[in-house]
């Protein structure tokens, strides 16, 4: 009876996981399809340096945002009882810290401003760090979904995010609103992503704040929030160099360059991770099935990245030319150093969540630790040499920092460097064709 009890749960597991790839993969495609359009038409109508002013403001949000809710969300994704009131809990301490982030960056933001040299920062920083308000109305929504695997659900939310911040932003930069077409599109898209999850989930907050279960959130919070703000602080390190050193045009390219690869492949690892972990922390107290797991994901994400990083690679010219125009053509080889390092950068990549699964996130803490060792170094190296100076930086550090979490993988997940190659195998055969 046990025996049959623990296959129909792991059957019912593996469809609800796959309906949520499935479900993701639709919301991924159909989302980056629509923002690849807008960026594309957006390229035309916009300056360099528009670009650029957005993405001196986004490197605050993004290391303000690293705090927006302390771990709480996964930490509810991964937790097995008393969700209602651990719902209650995260959803008070969110509001709180996003109404606290948005007050935050009105003082924040003339000092950042000052610091790359562009007054116009400023403005737009602060009407930017409105978003954190805005979406900790929706992020305790997002995750009960997410914990459900319920991205059918989901799609509704983020599909109105994506083609309303498009719309918006489109419109706005025909009127000539210049940069500030950017910065309502993002304000409008949020808005209306908070909306529509409240209606798709008729979950109902009440302010509540559980002192026992918000220590137990937080104590598995932790953990995930260090990971968040080595991360930020890596990914956002090369846009402060770029930005200080090169100036705002220059950002703005290598903003333009990183921008195909984020949307076709990093950006689809992060919308997997949203399926895998629940999935994992599901089955956490199965480590043969966690391995089987994770060796999966490692196929099923080579299937995808090689063919479209070689892609990139090989036809950077020709797509550049035809998405975003002539002016960007100082994109293309930066384009193909930066596809090389998204195609490293996926190997793996889901490791990480088999680590939060299993309630142990302090080991991908530490690796995060030993990556921001070996990237600030090559940064810095790189960064001598212009643009493409900083993305081989990128393309180095991603080598070997990658190569040292595949080994730590082989200790903790029981798995051999042979059984990674043969799952990579299939993907580098369809690549090579």
């Amino acid at each position: 009876m046990s025996e049959n009890t623990s296959s129909e749960e792991r059957a019912a597991i593996a469809r609800k996981a796959g309906r949520g790839v499935i479900w993701n993969l639709l919301s991924y495609g159909l989302g980056k399809g629509v923002v690849l359009l807008t960026t594309s038409i957006l390229a035309r109508l916009l300056t360099k340096e528009d670009f650029g002013l957005v993405a001196i403001a986004i490197i605050a949000i993004n290391y303000l945002a690293v705090v927006k809710d302390l771990g709480l969300g996964l930490a509810l994704v991964q937790r097995r009882k008393d969700i209602e009131e651990a719902a209650n809990t995260v959803f008070t301490v969110n509001l709180l810290l996003g109404l606290a982030l948005s007050l935050i960056v009105v003082p924040l933001a003339p000092l950042f401003a000052a610091y790359f040299e562009e007054p116009t920062v400023a403005p737009v920083l602060r009407w930017l760090g409105a978003s954190f308000a805005i979406n900790a109305l929706g992020s305790v929504h997002t995750n009960l979904l997410m914990r459900d695997m319920d991205y059918r659900r989901k799609f509704i939310p983020d599909m109105g995010n994506t083609i309303v911040k498009g719309v918006t932003s489109i419109g706005l930069a025909f009127a000539g609103y210049g940069v500030w077409s950017l910065v309502f599109g993002q304000i409008a898209g949020a808005l209306v992503s908070v909306l529509l999850v409240w209606i798709v989930l008729p979950w109902r907050p009440r302010l509540a704040l559980n002192r026992q279960l918000a220590g137990e959130l937080f104590k598995f919070g932790a953990s995930i929030t260090g990971v968040d703000i080595l991360s930020v602080f890596a990914d956002n390190l090369s846009y402060i160099i770029v930005g200080k050193i090169f100036g705002v045009v220059a950002l703005g390219v290598f903003t333009m360059a990183y921008r195909l690869p984020e949307m076709l492949l990093i950006g689809n690892l992060w919308v997997m991770t949203s399926v895998i972990f629940p999935a994992f922390s599901s089955i956490q107290d199965k480590p043969d099935e966690l391995r089987k797991g994770f060796l999966f994901s490692i196929r099923m994400v080579q299937l995808i990245a090689m063919p479209l990083c070689l892609g990139l690679f090989v036809a950077a010219d020709p797509v550049v030319r035809v998405l975003f125009g002539d002016k960007w053509l100082d994109t293309i080889p930066l384009l193909r150093v930066l596809s090389l390092f998204a195609l490293v950068y996926s190997i793996g990549y889901h490791v990480g969540d088999v680590y939060k699964a299993i309630g142990h996130p302090d080991i991908l803490l530490k690796l995060n630790l030993l990556g921001v060792a070996i990237y600030i170094p090559a940064l810095l190296i790189g960064s001598r040499y212009g643009l493409m100076g900083v993305a081989w930086a990128y393309f180095v550090s991603i080598v070997i920092e990658q190569s040292l979490r595949i080994f730590v993988a082989t200790r903790f997940v029981d798995v051999t460097i042979v059984d990674i190659l043969k799952e990579i195998k299939p993907a580098a055969q369809a690549a090579l064709g």
